[in-house]
C-alpha cells in the first residue's frame, strides 16, 4: 500500500475497534453479526488490510454506522468540504481506476457521493446491498457498462440511470478511453437491523 492507503487503512481500523469497543462487543461478536471473518476483522483494525468496499459496507451496517462513518473521525460542523484529491480511495482497479468517496451524511440515512474512474478494462462488481438501497449515476467521460440484475444498459457521457441498489450490479468500462462518473448512493436505516438484534441479545 502507498502512504495514503496505509493512513486510510489505520483510520479505518481505528474507528472498527472504536466503535465495537463502544458496544462492547468481542471480534467474535462482531464476525457473527457482519459475516466477516475474525482474521480479516483483526486485520482491518490493525491496519493490515485493504478490505473490499463490500466487507467495509457488511462492518458498516453490523456496527450500524454506514460506511462512511469508517472513513472519517466523527465531526459536528455545518458544512463540511472535501477539498479535490482529499477523498478516500476505497477501491483500485486492475488497471489503474479508483472509487473514491468524496462526501456523506451520517447514519441513519446514509447518502455517498462517490467519484468513480474506469481505465480500460477496469471493472467493479458490488453485492446488493441492503434492503432499500437506491443508486443515481451520471457519466461525465467515455462508455460505460452498467448491469443491474440481469439488466445490462450502456451510458454515454452525460447520460443518467437510477436504479436499485439491493441486487447485485457492476460497473465496467469495455473500450479504449477512460471513463469518469458520478455516483450517489441512498441507504435507508443503516443498521437498523443489528441494533434491534443487539436490544435483544
Amino acid at each position: 500500500m502507498d502512504d495514503s492507503a496505509t493512513r486510510l487503512a489505520a483510520a479505518i481500523g481505528d474507528r472498527v475497534r472504536h466503535e465495537r469497543q463502544a458496544r462492547r462487543w468481542t471480534l467474535d461478536q462482531l464476525a457473527e453479526a457482519s459475516g466477516v471473518s475474525r482474521r480479516m476483522l483483526v486485520n482491518v483494525e490493525q491496519g493490515a488490510a485493504n478490505p473490499s468496499v463490500g466487507t467495509l459496507l457488511r462492518i458498516s451496517d453490523a456496527l450500524g454506522v454506514g460506511l462512511p462513518a469508517l472513513v472519517e473521525p466523527p465531526q459536528r460542523k455545518a458544512v463540511k468540504v472535501t477539498r479535490c484529491g482529499e477523498g478516500a480511495a476505497l477501491w483500485t482497479g486492475e488497471s489503474g481506476g479508483r472509487g473514491v468517496l468524496v462526501a456523506s451524511t451520517e447514519s441513519r440515512d446514509v447518502v455517498e457521493l462517490w467519484d468513480w474512474t474506469l481505465l480500460p478494462g477496469d471493472q467493479h462488481g458490488s453485492d446488493a446491498h441492503a434492503a432499500g438501497t437506491k443508486e443515481l449515476l451520471q457519466v461525465h467521460q467515455g462508455r460505460l457498462a452498467l448491469v443491474v440484475a440481469d439488466q445490462e444498459v450502456t451510458l454515454e457521457a452525460g447520460d443518467a440511470v437510477s436504479f436499485h441498489g439491493d441486487v447485485e450490479h457492476s460497473y465496467a468500462n469495455r473500450g479504449k478511453r477512460k471513463v469518469t462518473f458520478s455516483l450517489a448512493v441512498f441507504e435507508p436505516g443503516v443498521g437498523s437491523a443489528s441494533v434491534k438484534e443487539a436490544a435483544h441479545a
